[in-house]
């Protein structure tokens, strides 16, 4: 045999061919991507781990804060019912003293009539003597009564009444905390949605059922960490 032909067999042999050739490049566009792909993972789990448990502290800490709000509305309650009895006896005591005085004004007696002024508390005093001033016993248009005149006023009525007012304000921030508390609770299950997803993303071997999951994994982390964002925080 020729020795030009032994040469050129002879390479022939020992060259590479073109397909193992395409083939590692394949092989290696596939590391590549994988290497991509995980890198995001990683990334995603990091972060949607931080996420999750800054979601559940900020969840535990708007909990609290609607205990604590709760509570302060409870002792308002209390407070305002107690000011608003106290205010009713002295109200009902005036009242008492006042048919009393009627009674003597009836029956002429002037002394018994200043014994039963000077019993009056001091706010019904001062609307006692307004009254006397609109001639209620010859204008039929003049109050009932004290209580009924407008400058009158009852400390404690009137305390009761701000009293409820607070504690309904206090009961609806305690709402509001409640609220914040569980879109919080919300947001840390779709992290840990996330996770999940990403966790099974990792068991895909099939390139574009791996990038379709991880993808939905980034959109429901991008979605969440949207939705902590807005959420006040303690």
């Amino acid at each position: 045999m020729p020795e030009d032909m032994n040469v050129e067999i002879s390479h022939k042999l020992t060259e590479p061919g073109e397909g193992e050739g395409k083939g590692s490049e394949v092989s290696k566009r596939k590391r590549r991507w994988e290497i991509i792909v995980e890198i995001v993972e990683v990334a995603v789990l990091a972060i949607v781990a931080v996420a999750t448990a800054w979601s559940g502290y900020q969840a535990a800490r708007w909990d609290g804060q609607q205990s604590v709000l709760y509570g302060h509305a409870t002792a308002d309650r209390f407070k305002a019912d107690a000011a608003s009895t106290v205010g009713g006896q002295k109200l009902a005591a005036d009242a008492a003293m006042f048919t009393a005085y009627l009674q003597a004004w009836s029956a002429g007696d002037s002394k018994l009539e200043a014994l039963y002024i000077r019993r009056f508390t001091p706010d019904y005093r001062v609307a006692f003597y307004s009254w006397l001033k609109t001639n209620p016993f010859t204008s039929p248009a003049a109050p009932a009564g004290p209580g009924y005149m407008p400058n009158y006023r009852n400390p404690d009525l009137v305390m009761a009444a701000k009293l409820n007012a607070l504690a309904a304000a206090t009961f609806d921030q305690g709402t509001a905390a409640r609220d914040n508390a569980e879109r919080y609770l919300r947001d840390t299950v779709l992290f840990a949605t996330v996770l999940f997803v990403v966790a099974v993303a990792q068991r895909f071997k099939i390139r574009e059922v791996r990038v379709a999951t991880t993808t939905v994994a980034l959109a429901l982390a991008a979605y969440a960490t949207v939705a902590v964002a807005t959420l006040p925080r303690i």
